[in-house]
């Protein structure tokens, strides 16, 4: 893929991404993502994204405030 801030080749990588909704603030650790080398923008895919959503609802659900994970577990 191509950054499409700087225009150089992403590579394989894996980002920590963090969500908040309402009073709930989730961390996840180790989430797959493309990653610009020269500017550092990061990309999730879309199945990811979906799956950190639904763990980010539950968590809301929950009344959880403050969560940090990794994100093979949360999957």
């Amino acid at each position: 893929m191509t950054c499409g801030i700087c225009g150089e080749t992403t590579t394989d990588g894996h980002v920590t991404v963090t969500l908040e909704r309402g009073r709930t603030v989730a961390v996840f650790r180790g989430v797959p993502a493309q990653v610009c080398p020269q500017c550092g923008e990061e990309w999730v895919d879309g199945e990811d994204a979906k799956r950190l959503d639904a763990a980010l609802a539950k968590l809301v659900e929950a009344g959880v405030q403050v969560d940090v994970r990794d994100y093979a577990a949360a999957a």
